[in-house]
């Protein structure tokens, strides 16, 4: 794991692909996408090769809006909020997340909020996995369920999730509040999970350190899995493949 937090601090710049699958509701809802991501500043090009969807972001430009190509009406592209409901609609996640960072903080948020984490893991061997040589990380805590939480002065679900090292998604499907981005009514009481997971299966790629599989349990089963092909490391991006003038984009 140290050797992954390493690896992760030194990426600059990542082209990868991803296959997802996420439980939303009570169905899976998979997605293949590709991402080019620069890491400081920010900047992000993202496809969804199924819908052939595109985003835009540029973090020098615009920190809380990204341009969007729905492919849908109106079919014009869209300056939306990465962290607002329209974005965010079925999604665990945000473009914020997008890369290896957060699955480094979702490691360290486990071991964080588990403290007697490190026992909870095993190394059960090497393994093959999406076509390389991995080590097998798995953890487990039979713990894991719901306690109630009273929510205070202008709290939402994503700052509570963020202040009690929980996963922000689990969080609001137990209270139903998938599409709920906004201050919540003080003194009201949610479930919220007292670990960040029950379970998780990681595969390490032994020579880059990275992550080339993750998945996560919760009480119900599977939760959500990633799985990223064709990882390419600290390569320079030419300046117009974050714009929206660049010859192979549609914005």
């Amino acid at each position: 794991m140290k050797h992954m937090y390493d690896s992760i601090a030194g990426i600059k710049t990542l082209r990868v692909k991803i296959s997802a699958l996420e439980r939303v509701e009570n169905k899976f809802v998979s997605a293949s996408s590709e991402i080019k991501l620069q890491v400081s500043p920010r900047k992000l090009y993202y496809r969804n090769l199924q819908k052939n969807i595109e985003v835009l972001y540029d973090s020098e430009i615009s920190t809380r809006k990204a341009l969007v190509q729905p492919r849908s009406f109106p079919y014009v592209s869209l300056w939306l909020d990465p962290s607002g409901n329209i974005m965010r609609r079925n999604q665990h996640y945000t473009l914020h997340e997008l890369g290896f960072d957060y699955i480094g903080k979702s490691v360290a948020l486990t071991l964080n909020k588990d403290r007697d984490g490190l026992n909870h893991f095993s190394l059960p061997g090497k393994v093959i996995k999406n076509g390389r040589s991995c080590y097998l990380l798995e953890y487990e805590n039979n713990a894991y369920g719901y306690v109630n939480y009273f929510v205070g002065e202008k709290e939402t679900a994503s700052s509570i999730a963020y202040r009690l090292c929980v996963n922000d998604y689990l969080l609001r499907n137990a209270n139903g509040l998938l599409n709920d981005f906004g201050y919540l009514k003080k003194g009201s009481i949610l479930r919220v999970p007292n670990l960040y997971c029950r379970k998780a299966i990681l595969y390490i790629d032994d020579r880059m350190f990275l992550p080339v599989s993750l998945s996560i349990y919760d009480e119900k089963g599977l939760f959500e899995s990633y799985d990223y092909f064709s990882i390419e490391l600290n390569k320079p991006f030419h300046a117009s493949e974050f714009t929206r003038d660049h010859p192979d984009y549609s914005f």
